[in-house]
């Protein structure tokens, strides 16, 4: 209905058409050119001039709701976005009491902002339907055919046109509550929206630039605790991927061995972690690894042994997170695995064997790239899954322990643990912002550059 550049409208031929048969005369040319002009001009003319008056009368009414809500509504939300408010709220002395005078909330102006930006958006690409339209329609008149009546673009909408109609709803869901919620975080990292001067409605938000971002690279208060945080989370996600995947591929291995029996069996015991929540698994493991009151440092100190620092230590903090998290992804690897190792072809392990080849020989040769072609794209999703690992991190140490070095930070703590620090917890939500950014920086680029670089990518792409 109102796609783009379409000649497959229906079309009715008893009508008398405005050119002559086959022809492009002075009649009938320049309908599609006029029709669009007048469009630009004014939503729903160029519907008028092709006699679509039902429908230039939708589109007028439509171009005159937009503005009348443009110029009384979202004028001034779009103003707010800009200067983020002039006024804060305060205290005004009225005889001997002093009375609460509300101001301006630079957050809620933001919002605001953003929803008008984006309803402006709409109005526009709707505005920009609305010129294709009227541009398509003159086409068909100038090969010769009238221009659709209502009942045939109602059909056309109903049949061809149904799955636009039905995927218009969730593109705007996702605008509103997908697409502003991120340009909200992303502009909240050029403001000083921060504990404790600027926090409305007390105080006002200002516009910063790249202040913030400044500040977190080059303040020794905050740089130090940044290139800390992401050296660990960089580590962290590498070791967590790499023992995870090599591990779900040995234990899956393992199972799938000649003369192992019970393989169903075994199957369940590995993946009752993975089933079990993971909420409850790491809070057990936090309290079985107690330092005080955990079992495993009671028997341990039973045996004579001594218990261990698992949490408390943060070199031992460090390699405990990284034991549970074994614990919790080896399952997931395995199931994959497992389902790689039966699509491998059996006479490629018997021609091997013919040539005398060894276990270690088959595995390198024909089972590890099998795997690695099926699940590189697993691999690099687990790897950006495990930077922003915030379960394992937080619910089994929390950040802990302690470091007197970092700024409302721990030594365990992941960018996007130290980011939810950062925002409930000290309300440096400009700060938090800027970490979000560069988390999605690091994650994408890292993401893309890898999955292009795979196997399974550029074979994909031959395929192609």
């Amino acid at each position: 209905m109102f796609g783009g550049e379409r000649t497959d409208y229906p079309m009715n031929p008893s009508k008398t058409a405005d050119l002559p048969e086959g022809g492009s005369g002075a009649r009938g040319g320049g309908h599609a050119r006029s029709a669009a002009w007048l469009s630009v001009l004014c939503m729903g003319l160029g519907q008028l001039y092709n006699r679509q008056y039902v429908k230039g009368a939708l589109f007028l009414l439509a171009e005159a709701l937009g503005i009348y809500f443009i110029v009384t509504r979202l004028s001034a939300n779009l103003a707010g976005l800009i200067t983020l408010g002039d006024t804060p709220a305060h205290l005004e002395k009225v005889g001997r009491l002093y009375k609460n005078v509300p101001g301006d909330h630079s957050i809620f102006m933001m919002i605001y902002g953003l929803v008008a930006f984006l309803f402006l958006a709409l109005f526009i690409a709707f505005y920009i339907l609305n010129v294709r339209d009227a541009y398509t329609v003159g086409r068909l008149r100038e090969q010769g055919n009238a221009a659709p009546t209502v009942r045939e673009t109602l059909r056309y909408a109903s049949d061809k046109g149904f799955p636009y109609l039905m995927l218009s709803l969730p593109t705007v869901g996702v605008l509103f509550f997908t697409v502003l919620p991120i340009l909200f975080m992303v502009l909240i990292a050029f403001t000083n929206y921060a504990a404790p001067d600027h926090i409305p409605p007390k105080n006002l938000v200002d516009w910063v630039g790249f202040a913030t971002f400044k500040n977190l690279l080059t303040l020794k208060a905050w740089s130090h605790t940044f290139f800390g945080v992401l050296t660990w989370t960089v580590i962290w996600a590498i070791l967590a991927t790499i023992t995870t995947y090599f591990g779900g591929i040995f234990v899956a291995l393992l199972i799938e061995q000649h003369g192992i029996r019970f393989k169903a069996f075994w199957r369940t015991v590995f993946i009752i972690p993975y089933a079990i929540p993971q909420f409850i698994s790491l809070l057990v493991m936090k309290n079985l690894l107690n330092d005080q009151f955990g079992p495993i440092n009671q028997y341990l100190r039973w045996m004579g042994l001594g218990g261990l620092p698992w949490l408390n230590d943060p070199f031992w903090a460090k390699v405990t997170v990284l034991l549970v998290n074994m614990w919790i992804g080896i399952p997931v690897s395995m199931i994959l695995v497992l389902g790689v190792l039966t699509s491998i072809p059996k006479d490629l392990y018997e021609a091997a064997d013919i040539d005398g080849a060894s276990s270690f020989r088959k595995f390198r040769a024909i089972t590890l790239p099998f795997v690695l072609f099926q699940t590189t794209p697993v691999l690099i999703m687990q790897f950006a899954g495990n930077i922003n690992n915030f379960n394992v991190i937080y619910l089994l140490t929390g950040g802990q322990p302690a470091n007197g070095e970092y700024s409302f930070a721990g030594s365990t703590d992941l960018l996007v643990t130290w980011l939810y620090k950062l925002t409930l917890d000290n309300q440096r939500y400009n700060f938090a912002s800027a970490v979000g950014i560069i988390i999605f920086i690091i994650i994408a680029s890292f993401s893309i550059w890898n999955y292009r670089r795979s196997r399974s990518y550029k074979e994909e792409d031959m395929i192609q």
